[in-house]
């Protein structure tokens, strides 16, 4: 039997004070307080939720740290919110962002 690959938790231990919901593109997911949008769709598998402007190439986090923009998303319908930096709040809808986020204006 193969081992449970290790986790960030198992590593320094302790338990989420509280988790809730978020929605993701219309499908609930669970986050738990303090994670990022980026880490609890990290957790829930999601490794993109952003398209390029040009090309529509799939986008995620990059750097981590919001030194980049490669992890721009929609929150609540405000477009360009770097997933890595906004707390996940329970009841967000997080949309993929298309693009540069005002498709809807013709930007």
């Amino acid at each position: 039997m193969t081992p449970r690959p290790r986790t960030p938790r198992d590593l320094v231990g302790g338990t989420p004070r509280s988790t809730y919901t978020v929605d993701f593109d219309g499908r609930p997911l669970p986050a738990e307080e303090g994670q990022t949008i980026a880490a609890a769709l990290w957790a829930n598998g999601i490794l993109a939720w952003r398209t390029t402007r040009d090309g529509a190439a799939p986008r995620g986090a990059f750097c981590g740290i919001g030194a980049c923009h490669d992890c721009l998303v929609t929150v609540n319908g405000r477009p360009n919110q770097r997933a890595c930096l906004v707390p996940a709040r329970p009841g967000d809808a997080i949309t993929t962002q298309e693009g540069t986020g005002h498709a809807d204006l013709g930007v």
